[in-house]
C-alpha cells in the first residue's frame, strides 16, 4: 500500500503558467508606425468564422487567435490573425490584397 499524500488545505494560490499572455487582455504594440490594441482571444471566446490577412486562411470557431486593431481605430478595423502569423506580419503577407468593402469570408 502507497503511503497517502499530503494536500496542501486553502492559502496556495495556483501558478500562473500562462507566461503573460492572458487569454481577454489588451496591450498595445508598434507595427508600421502606427500603435496596434492587441488581445489574445481563447478557444472559449471564438465562436464565429474569421479570416486572417496575414495567411488569407479561415480560422474556425473554437481556435485561439490574435484581435488587433489600430489605437485610434474603429470598432470596423478590428482584424483576426492567427498567433503565428500577427507574430510574423513583418515577414507575411497575403498575395490577395481585400479592399476594406470586399466580403471577409
Amino acid at each position: 500500500m502507497s503511503p497517502r499524500r499530503n494536500r496542501q488545505h486553502g492559502g496556495a494560490k495556483p501558478v500562473d503558467r500562462t507566461g503573460g499572455d492572458r487569454y481577454g487582455l489588451e496591450r498595445t504594440e508598434e507595427w508600421r508606425g502606427e500603435d496596434w490594441v492587441v488581445r489574445l482571444v481563447g478557444g472559449g471566446g471564438a465562436a464565429k468564422h474569421y479570416r486572417c490577412p496575414g495567411c488569407d486562411q479561415e480560422i474556425p470557431p473554437g481556435v485561439p487567435h490574435v484581435v488587433a486593431w489600430p489605437q485610434h481605430g474603429d470598432v470596423d478595423d478590428r482584424r483576426h490573425w492567427h498567433k503565428a502569423c500577427w507574430n510574423a506580419r513583418d515577414r507575411r503577407s497575403a498575395r490577395l490584397q481585400r479592399s476594406r468593402n470586399a466580403p471577409r469570408y
